[in-house]
């Protein structure tokens, strides 16, 4: 069994729970966005910065990239602990494992920084 301590919980029913959640929280997300775009078509510049203006617009949408980042976390987490392992890397298992989330973690941190930048227009 592979032991991680960069789970977010510490506990596997709440990472299930966190990736349920924020699996719904982006289907909503999109659904919404798709159902805008259908109602109105041929949309713009002007109409996609209007929506967006909109600071109840801009919490949703912060709202589904802590989502997104929850959700990648828990799926990166899961797929180090299942492939990663000694049996298939042998005693450096735990280094190439902590090298994979770090760098999952970095890149999750700056496109979470960079759609902050981009929603609030710092």
């Amino acid at each position: 069994m592979v032991t991680n301590v960069t789970n977010l919980s510490r506990s596997g029913l709440y990472d299930w729970m966190a990736q349920r959640v924020s699996a719904v929280v982006l289907a909503a997300y999109f659904i919404f966005l798709i159902g805008y775009v259908v109602a109105n078509p041929g949309i713009g510049y002007a109409q996609w910065h209007e929506l967006f203006a909109n600071n109840w617009m801009r919490i949703f949408s912060l709202l589904a990239l802590v989502a997104l980042g929850a959700h990648a976390w828990v799926g990166m987490w899961t797929i180090a602990t299942d492939y990663l392992t000694p049996m298939a890397f042998g005693k450096s298992a735990t280094t190439v494992r902590f090298l994979f989330q770090a760098v999952c973690g970095v890149a999750m941190f700056a496109y979470f920084v960079w759609g902050v930048q981009i929603l609030w227009g710092i």
